[in-house]
């Protein structure tokens, strides 16, 4: 109710009343109404303040337990709301994975969000068929054959990273040389080339960078990047083999599967490198076995210096000069022999058997290698070769024959071309001094309407490992020229085809006193299907 409406209802009583009493009442008692008139407004007005204040005492209280029902039904309703969110999942922003998981050139590799720890699948396959035309020159030549038909070449697998960015590992297995088993101790068994076993299987440093360059202290079981034909992989070489004057080289106390450790050090231009090693895998550790005889362990030493001092957008030129010693040969510890036999077959794997061989040398008390390479590149064009020499010193004190002979020494080497027609080049890989291999810019595609990459490429070899012919401490190992024509087919950056054509010819005489032709003539023809990742 309003102040106004409470006065004029005060107001009307008061005139109401004051009409009653003086109706009643006569005239000469007027003042005395007035009085009680007066005094009974006072009392309405008390009355109505009194009201006042109790009108808006309720009103106060009734708005604040509005404000204050209000602000507890909010509060209420949003701890209803924060119950359900809290008991329904909510789709948020995924946390951040630990691992990254990448395909670099299709192998599977998988590394920590910060790539300081990495770990990869690798593999290989080289499928190889083929045949031989071989014609013995005489019924005396051995052997009368070659068998042709197929090897799995290589088949390897393993896996390959790093930790804390500079500690680097790998272990590989190969799984291939189908007819490369092939040998023994039992009557009739011929020389084979490498069996199946731990082709990789080492830990590297690289956390050294001296003298602006790169760095890489190593050991255990690698291949050694010795000889600039040995460190280009063997997914990248211009033919199915590589030539029998560095396989020589390369066997006696480096190559493949070996074990060894050293360091290397490289930038853009330069690369200088040096090993300690040891034997290969799958050679006898043991003293005390007769069949196979007990050997003791070979050790011998490499280093190389090469460099590419000469480089621009599509061309380079490669130099480089190698060394190997072979310090202390296997030692046949049942017949106290101690012996090196260089070796290789007609630069293709078909069959195990070799055309060229020094045999056994006996009393072998060491070995070295000192060899020369050069390369160069100019757009689609690379041009390679390298030359080798061979010495064995024969002083080893075994009491068996022959005694106080001289050393020996052989050479041999190689001179190689390709064109990739399609355009592409090779590019140079400093951490090995080596070149890669053909990457096709328009991989092969029905598609999309590529066609790879195509090169064809040429060699000259040649090996010789006659010495001291006409003495009867001479060794007559013969002397093996081959040309080789090659077509290759760089499907995509995993797949290629290889198409060989070799023509050989083997110069061999029965004996160093005899000079019967042993020798012997082929071609042969074989096609490789690779895939690697």
């Amino acid at each position: 109710m309003s102040r106004t409406r409470i006065a004029a209802t005060a107001i009307g009583l008061a005139g109401a009343l004051a009409a009653s009493q003086a109706q009643a009442q006569s005239a000469n008692s007027s003042e005395q109404e007035i009085a009680l008139l007066k005094q009974q407004l006072r009392m309405l007005e008390q009355k109505l303040d009194k009201l006042q204040s109790q009108t808006a005492a309720n009103t106060a209280a009734t708005a604040k337990a509005r404000v204050e029902a209000k602000a507890e039904a909010r509060s209420e309703a949003k701890a209803v709301v924060a119950n359900a969110n809290a008991a329904i999942p909510l789709k948020g922003p995924a946390p951040a994975s630990g691992v990254v998981l990448t395909m670099p050139n299709n192998r599977p590799t998988i590394c920590t969000a910060d790539q300081a720890n990495c770990v990869a699948i690798t593999g290989r396959l080289h499928y190889d068929v083929g045949g031989y035309d071989y014609r013995p020159n005489t019924a005396a030549t051995v052997p009368q054959k070659l068998d042709s038909g197929q090897n799995v070449r290589r088949a390897r697998i393993g896996v390959a990273g790093k930790f804390f960015n500079d500690w680097n590992f790998a272990l590989i297995y190969d799984f291939g040389g189908t007819s490369d088993g092939f040998g023994g101790a039992a009557p009739g068994s011929l020389p084979g080339g490498g069996v199946s076993g731990v082709e990789n299987a080492y830990i590297s440093y690289t956390g050294l960078k001296p003298f602006g360059g790169k760095m890489a202290v190593e050991a255990g079981i690698m291949d050694l990047p010795y000889t600039l034909d040995e460190a280009t992989s063997s997914n990248d070489i211009m033919f199915m083999e590589r030539a029998s004057a560095g396989i020589v080289a390369t066997n006696i106390a480096a190559g493949d599967f070996r074990s060894a450790a050293g360091t290397r050090w490289y930038n853009d231009q330069l690369w200088i490198g040096g090993y300690v090693t040891g034997p290969s895998t799958g050679a006898i550790h043991s003293a005390s076995s007769a069949a196979p005889a007990g050997t003791s362990e070979q050790y011998g030493a490499v280093a190389r210096i090469a460099g590419n001092p000469i480089s621009g957008k599509d061309y380079s030129v490669h130099i480089g000069a190698d060394a190997q010693w072979l310090i202390q040969p296997p030692r046949n510890l049942i017949a106290n022999t101690q012996t090196v036999t260089l070796s290789d077959r007609p630069e293709l794997r078909l069959d195990p058997t070799t055309l060229i061989s020094t045999g056994a040398i006996a009393n072998a008390s060491g070995a070295q290698v000192y060899s020369v390479e050069a390369a160069a590149t100019y757009g689609p064009l690379i041009l390679q070769g390298e030359y080798f020499w061979y010495n064995i010193d024969r002083t080893a004190n075994t009491g068996l024959a022959p005694i106080g002979a001289p050393s020996l020494k052989f050479q041999g080497g190689y001179a190689q071309a390709g064109y990739v027609l399609t355009g592409e080049g090779r590019s140079y890989n400093a951490a090995n001094a080596a070149y890669n291999g053909v990457k096709p810019a328009h991989p092969f595609s029905l598609d999309g309407g590529g066609w790879g990459a195509w090169e064809i490429a040429g060699r000259f070899s040649t090996i010789d490992l006659n010495n001291q012919l006409g003495t009867a401490t001479g060794i007559a190992g013969g002397r093996q020229t081959v040309y080789t024509a090659a077509l290759n087919w760089y499907v995509n950056g995993n797949v290629r085809f290889m198409l060989d054509y070799l023509h050989g010819t083997v110069s061999r005489q029965a004996s160093p006193v005899s000079t019967a032709d042993v020798g012997s003539k082929f071609d042969a023809v074989a096609m490789r299907t690779q895939f690697a990742f």
